[in-house]
């Protein structure tokens, strides 16, 4: 019994901090854009995204594609947390 309650004990942490890169696409009044927000997944990003620009519509949300986005590069959300 002492491995299976030891072993259930890790079942509740989640790994912490770990941020990726994000590409989230936004339509504004017929007008699209791309910003970059570095988030834990995906749901957030597209969260912090709208809570910045209420207006935007999302399109699209994926992880940051270094060769493609170079080609045409996206903006960068600003991170208000100082």
């Amino acid at each position: 019994m002492l491995g299976l309650s030891a072993g259930l004990g890790m079942l509740g942490k989640r790994s912490i901090g770990v941020q990726s890169q994000f590409t989230v696409g936004i339509s504004v009044e017929g007008k699209g854009d791309r910003l970059v927000v570095r988030a834990e997944d995906a749901l957030i990003a597209a969260l912090k995204v709208k809570a910045e620009r209420p207006e935007a519509a999302i399109t699209y949300v994926r992880r940051l594609n270094r060769r493609g986005d170079q080609r045409h590069p996206p903006h960068r959300l600003v991170d208000t947390r100082s």
